[in-house]
């Protein structure tokens, strides 16, 4: 199997279960630290920033070096797409730094409203584009020759 089809198979498992995880996240897990009240807060959001970045960003890191990977040495016919796909990558690396990360750094303070309501409608950005680069990793999939290789 060359290079190439295993990067895009890499790039589909990584965006499908950044997928799924940040839908979990935005509709159930970050609208639930709402309920956890102050009393432990700054605890649980210790716990809750070490535990998360276990399971976000090895599959983030993979994500990013694949689609560089592809970015350096496309499939033909797909430079426009693994373009779009990157500039969504972007953006939700921006998404996370810039916004996503200085609210959780806030809320090691201790329980914050303002924060974690921030928290819930600026992950709509990251939300939005991990849905894009799922579908169009589906769709780069379903394009590429695999009989003809």
């Amino acid at each position: 199997m060359p290079s190439q089809e295993i990067l895009l198979l890499l790039q589909a498992a990584a965006s499908m279960y950044m997928l799924g995880l940040i839908w979990f996240v935005q509709v159930v897990h970050y609208p639930l630290m709402a309920r956890v009240g102050e009393a432990g807060f700054g605890i649980y959001a210790r716990q809750h920033q070490q535990l998360t970045g276990l399971v976000v960003m090895p599959a983030m890191m993979l994500e990013l070096l694949v689609a560089t990977a592809l970015l350096l040495d496309p499939p033909d016919g797909m430079q426009a797409r693994l373009g779009i796909g990157a500039a969504l990558l972007l953006v939700i690396w921006l998404s996370t730094f810039l916004v996503q990360v200085p609210c959780h750094r806030r809320l090691l303070e201790g329980f914050d409203s303002a924060a974690i309501r921030r928290l819930v409608s600026s992950n709509w950005i990251r939300t939005s584009a991990w849905t894009l680069r799922a579908a169009l990793s589906l769709e780069l999939l379903l394009r590429y020759p695999w009989n003809e290789s």
